[in-house]
């Protein structure tokens, strides 16, 4: 009798397919791929963050949808994917960053803190009964060594980027990047950048469907942009 090759080996997290691979984990990337859109871009003096917002229902509030977290004061994240999950990713995050600033009275390396979550994200790919975070995290700040900007997986690897996206349009978003990114803009430019670039997954700009925040390397603070601010860069994008 036929059987798929790929049969049974999805089963547990434990088990490696005949192909190396671990079906849960390539699972989990999938319901990545499903999420909603969002974006990380880095300049010469700050990180960006454009997170798409989607409006569930007519009655849900747009103020009670949050797709930009600050970790710490230097630091936030965006994620992609099952939200329950990046929630509990992000709990985690802040309490790293808070343990390390109580510990040594510094704010947390970028780098360190992303390589914490993801070594919680690898043990999830390795143990009976568990299954993988089905939630990628974009994560951007400011330290010692400038601004700095990663992607983690739900397997636990990361890598540093320029500029990067995940989620449902991460395809078009990315091509739009790739064109137009350059090294040396500045803060504002870079706002622009990323919401013309969430713009092409999206069928129109709107303030209640978006949500920008970035870190500074002069204030190293999370600055979240108000509906007018949003509202002002949404304009000169449909210029």
């Amino acid at each position: 009798m036929f059987t798929p090759s790929g049969m049974g080996y999805d089963r547990a997290i434990t088990i490696f397919s005949p192909e190396g691979k671990i079906y849960q984990v390539e699972y989990a990337g999938e319901a990545v791929k499903r999420g909603w859109s969002t974006l990380g871009v880095k300049c010469r003096d700050a990180v960006v963050l454009v997170a798409e917002k989607r409006k569930i229902s007519p009655l849900v509030d747009p103020r009670s949808i949050d797709k930009i977290y600050m970790i710490d004061e230097h630091v936030a994240v965006s994620p992609s994917g099952f939200l329950a999950d990046a929630r509990i990713l992000v709990e985690y995050a802040r309490e790293v960053a808070l343990v390390h600033r109580f510990l040594y009275d510094e704010p947390i390396d970028i780098e360190l803190l992303t390589r914490r979550i993801c070594d919680l994200k690898q043990q999830y790919t390795q143990y009976g009964g568990t299954r993988p975070f089905g939630a990628a995290l974009i994560i951007g700040g400011v330290d010692a060594h400038g601004p700095r900007l990663f992607q983690t997986d739900p397997g636990g690897v990361y890598l540093g980027y320029y500029a990067t996206a995940i989620g449902s349009g991460a395809l078009s978003i990315i091509e739009y990047l790739e064109r137009n990114y350059k090294h040396d803009i500045d803060v504002g430019e870079c706002i622009l950048l990323g919401i013309k670039a969430l713009s092409t997954a999206l069928d129109s700009l709107d303030v209640e469907k978006l949500e920008v925040g970035y870190v500074d390397v002069q204030k190293r603070a999370f600055t979240r942009l108000s509906d007018e601010e949003l509202a002002k860069y949404i304009e000169m994008a449909r210029g």
